[in-house]
């Protein structure tokens, strides 16, 4: 019985070391920066973040699900209000991202391997319009305290989430209206243990 009762603790003891930390980004401090290029030009600007949790386990993050609400981008390059509006409008249109209809974008984390130091390949999938595709990107995760931060930079074919609007995937001919079928995300997340 002593042994069977110093078996349990010990299980106990290792479940508690081992046990994942939940953490929950913080919106104000945690960003998401996106860049879109075409033939002689490129925009740029941000999308908010709805919610976001990752779990640890380890030293290693072990899941992560982010929201980003797509009704909340901005473009950062174009000065003029009308001009800035007309893009914004553009891009929340039928012609790239369907807002009305799909107004989150989501990433599910699915695995991870590290490369060296504080730098690891997540994968996982990617929600665009109702469209879910896998994705493998580069980021770096560290803690710091009670703050998990990580950073790292998502590149995203727009062709796989029928996000067709001068896109040479889907149209010959463009010209100088050609807009590239990869956009880039920038993230930086910081966020608390709970």
């Amino acid at each position: 019985m002593k042994k069977l009762l110093l078996v349990v603790l010990a299980l106990a003891v290792y479940a508690g070391v081992s046990a994942s930390t939940r953490y929950e980004v913080d919106l104000t401090r945690s960003s998401v920066k996106w860049n879109g290029k075409k033939v002689g030009g490129e925009h740029y600007g941000t999308i908010g973040l709805k919610s976001g949790s990752l779990e640890m386990k380890d030293e290693v993050i072990t899941s992560a699900n982010m929201v980003m609400d797509m009704n909340a981008m901005v473009c950062e390059d174009l000065t003029d209000a009308g001009i800035n509006a007309r893009l914004i409008g553009h891009l929340k249109s039928d012609d790239f991202f369907s807002v009305e209809k799909f107004p989150t974008a989501t990433f599910v984390l699915t695995g991870v391997k590290k490369v060296a130091g504080n730098e690891y390949d997540f994968t996982g999938n990617l929600t665009i319009k109702g469209i879910t595709q896998p994705l493998t990107f580069r980021a770096t995760a560290s803690t710091e305290g009670n703050l998990l931060k990580s950073s790292g930079r998502m590149v995203i074919n727009r062709a796989k989430y029928d996000v067709k609007y001068g896109s040479g995937s889907f149209f010959t001919g463009l010209g100088d209206r050609l807009i590239y079928d990869d956009f880039t995300l920038d993230f930086t997340l910081v966020a608390q243990k709970k």
